[in-house]
């Protein structure tokens, strides 16, 4: 006869037979658990499988398939004719509670120490809400989705399966995409790429990620605008290399600045996004373009440019990026999808020297094996067949006008409390608040009203803190801008009082 003590022990557990998990499951798990806290020693000898489905009133081949289970894991063994045991090999003596680990809180606390930097704390998202004047996101109705699913569709339904899903592709991505990427920036942005100089990425901050990773020891020199983008000097940090900030004026970086520290000291890399400069849209002036290059060549330095919203510019045609000029070799181009097309989807590409991008690409097997060849392929055909330049041909217009209009009402209805420049291009107007307006509260006040924006920590340095913060109007309708302006207005007029 079994233990009474077991048959007790058996008879508190409790199995939910409406629950998805299996009740054969639950069986085991209940055992593993007394195993695990001890009740159940090794050695121990388990009730036979007709007494426990006699304390639980189940069936008594769900008790079997409990056992075999557990056997099969290790933490069970059986002999012919004595029964079911715990199995000898597990330790006996109870693990050593760690030191300032909370009890019983474990899906939440590890019990290993986590480091912790300072450069990865959380850079807020932004919130859903009925309205936003967010960081400069392109419009998703206006995108051409059904054309994309088409397209996306075509490649799950065409023949060669095998190639496609059967078996890793390309770590570089797929050769059909870097074929369209390649003609694409040689027809729209200057460059002179073939297939072997494109790098599929799912958007700049792994393609930032991946250079860091591949090109970046600790304590090199990287430089950058200040203001500038939080998540790019993350990476910097996470790399272990010294970042330093030099000013950004109405022309741009300031490329005197850079010349001072390279005579100083070794540059390894300059992070820059000369188009329009992230946050404050600016484009770098023709005179600094060109001496920055000058200095790559001169010093040694790596270019990166990111190039985040080349496609929309309004006051004349796009000025040609960097890399269109760059004569030495020493530009790492990097674009993506999600400013023009959709953040949704997360697809880009690095255009750079080929022994450059063969170093990246057996980084990048290290992080992500291969990218979505099956996007890939889509958003290739989308630039093959003229989909893409269509797009961006419709919704330039659009989004220029929505500037227009938008601009217009910050004039007109907030004059007394904000300052702003009309950007040339892109899908944010970086507005400069009065010196009494909170942009904090601001921000917190809007959000209680169905409106996001940013608080402008992000923009905030040691050395730069203009108020500022950059105002979305791509992604909204006229109605909506309005609307959000209105409630800005309100809650301005609010703060103005006090």
């Amino acid at each position: 006869m079994d233990s009474p003590i077991l048959i007790r022990i058996f008879h508190d557990i409790h199995l939910d037979h409406a629950a998805e998990r299996a009740v054969y499951l639950q069986l085991a798990d209940a055992i593993l658990s007394l195993i695990k806290k001890g009740t159940l020693r090794p050695g121990s000898k388990l009730p036979s499988s007709r007494d426990v489905a006699d304390q639980l009133q189940i069936n008594r081949i769900t008790v079997s398939k409990a056992y075999e289970e557990l056997q099969m894991q290790g933490w069970l063994e059986s002999a012919v004719g004595r029964g079911t045991f715990v199995t000898s090999h597990i330790p006996e003596s109870a693990p050593r509670t760690l030191r300032n680990t909370p009890k019983n809180n474990t899906t939440q606390t590890a019990g290993f120490r986590i480091p912790v930097q300072p450069y990865l704390e959380v850079i807020p998202a932004i919130v859903s809400s009925e309205l936003h004047l967010d960081d400069g996101f392109p419009d998703p109705k206006l995108a051409p989705l059904k054309e994309l699913y088409r397209a996306y569709r075509s490649q799950l339904t065409r023949s060669g399966l095998y190639n496609k899903f059967g078996k890793y592709g390309q770590p570089d991505g797929s050769a059909f995409y870097k074929d369209a990427i390649s003609k694409y920036l040689n027809e729209t942005r200057g460059l002179r790429t073939t297939a072997q100089n494109i790098l599929s990425i799912k958007g700049t901050v792994m393609g930032i990620n991946l250079v860091c990773n591949g090109l970046i020891s600790p304590g090199d020199i990287i430089v950058s605008g200040i203001p500038g983008w939080r998540r790019a000097e993350q990476n910097f940090a996470h790399a272990g290399a010294k970042h330093i900030g030099i000013p950004v004026d109405e022309h741009g970086l300031v490329v005197d600045e850079l010349k001072k520290i390279c005579r100083r000291q070794k540059v390894r890399m300059v992070y820059v996004t000369p188009h329009h400069h992230y946050p404050t849209t600016v484009s770098l002036r023709i005179d600094r373009r060109l001496e920055l290059l000058r200095l790559a060549g001169e010093y040694g330095f790596i270019i990166f440019e990111d190039d985040y919203d080349f496609d929309f510019h309004y006051k004349h045609r796009p000025l040609l990026p960097l890399a269109s000029a760059d004569e030495n070799g020493m530009v790492i181009y990097c674009g993506s999808f999600s400013k023009s097309f959709s953040p949704a989807f997360r697809i880009g590409y690095l255009a750079a020297s080929q022994n450059v991008i063969e170093h990246l690409t057996r980084v990048r097997i290290l992080l992500d094996r291969q990218g979505d060849h099956i996007l890939d392929n889509a958003i290739g055909e989308l630039l093959q067949d003229g989909t893409m330049q269509r797009y961006l041909r419709k919704t330039l217009p659009v989004y220029k006008e929505r500037r227009d209009f938008f601009c217009d009402l910050l004039s007109n209805e907030l004059k007394q409390a904000v300052s702003f420049n009309i950007p040339e291009g892109g899908m944010t107007v970086w507005t400069q608040f009065a010196a009494s307006i909170d942009v904090e509260k601001l921000a917190k006040d809007a959000l209680k009203k169905g409106l996001y924006i940013s608080n402008g920590k992000n923009h905030l340095y040691p050395t730069f803190n203009a108020n500022a913060v950059r105002l979305g109007f791509a992604s909204s309708s006229r109605e909506e801008l309005e609307k959000s302006v209105g409630i800005l207005k309100q809650l301005l007029k609010k703060q103005l009082s006090v």
